[in-house]
């Protein structure tokens, strides 16, 4: 079973203080480069994987989508997206991404924000929304952490002989569990290769759309100077891939 460290009530807490929490898609800075991935909405079944606080399902519905099914780990992220979208015909459940399976062809577009790096078993992911999308196939949309951000050293920022600052890796090769602490100590997250992700992927019969190793905007950086991180390295890959129907 995946970690569920969104119902400990000390991380939930410090989870709600964020932006992407309190604002929504609004406070997500990779937004931007995220929608432009998506296909046309209107009329589309969609499954949020890792829902959260339901930010992106409420957003799929106002583009026309035809439903919206959320599905999580936490109680308390659920209980709260149904607050915010109580007036919006959006579904939600309870359940471990690790073993979930959905509606077979169910669907004609999988979307997952920072999910994916909690879960232990890639391939499987894969497989079962290869199977959520069926036999006439569809898309799947997933941000997660970049695998270089995954594969951080401790500290995670050094200063270099000539006075530069400069990231840190540490055993980029060595793919599994990295134990980290955000918000609350002892947070199980997983790293992949680049390549095993894409490869995984394509071992499925996914294919490649879109690929973005975000970074922040200068214009972002001028609001929020913390993000003149992403500017020495990407925290976040966002991809977009589509599973042809089956012949």
């Amino acid at each position: 079973m995946a970690q569920n460290i969104y119902d400990d009530d000390t991380f939930f807490e410090g989870y709600s203080q964020i932006s992407r929490s309190r604002l929504g898609l609004a406070g997500a800075p990779e937004w931007p480069d995220v929608r432009v991935m998506l296909p046309n909405l209107e009329g589309l079944r969609i499954l949020d994987l890792g829902c959260g606080f339901g930010a992106f399902g409420r957003y799929a519905i106002e583009q026309g989508a035809s439903r919206v099914h959320g599905v999580d780990l936490s109680t308390k992220m659920l209980e709260e997206a149904q607050h915010r979208g109580e007036e919006m015909p959006i579904t939600y459940e309870r359940a471990d991404l690790e073993t979930y399976e959905p509606a077979s062809g169910g669907y004609d577009l999988v979307f997952t924000a920072l999910a994916v790096h909690y879960l232990a078993d890639f391939d499987r992911f894969c497989a079962m929304v290869s199977r959520a999308l069926g036999p006439y196939g569809g898309d799947l949309v997933l941000t997660t952490e970049h695998p270089i951000w995954a594969s951080r050293a401790d500290p995670e920022f050094r200063i270099d002989a000539d006075g530069s600052r400069i990231f840190a890796l540490k055993d980029y090769g060595v793919e599994g569990p990295r134990t980290t602490d955000w918000i609350t100590n002892g947070i199980v997250k997983y790293h992949r290769k680049l390549s095993t992700l894409i490869g995984t992927l394509h071992d499925h019969g996914f294919v490649l759309k879109a690929i973005n190793e975000w970074t922040a905007t200068d214009e972002q950086i001028a609001v929020n100077a913390a993000l003149i991180d992403e500017k020495t390295r990407p925290q976040l890959l966002l991809m977009a891939v589509h599973l042809p129907p089956s012949t």
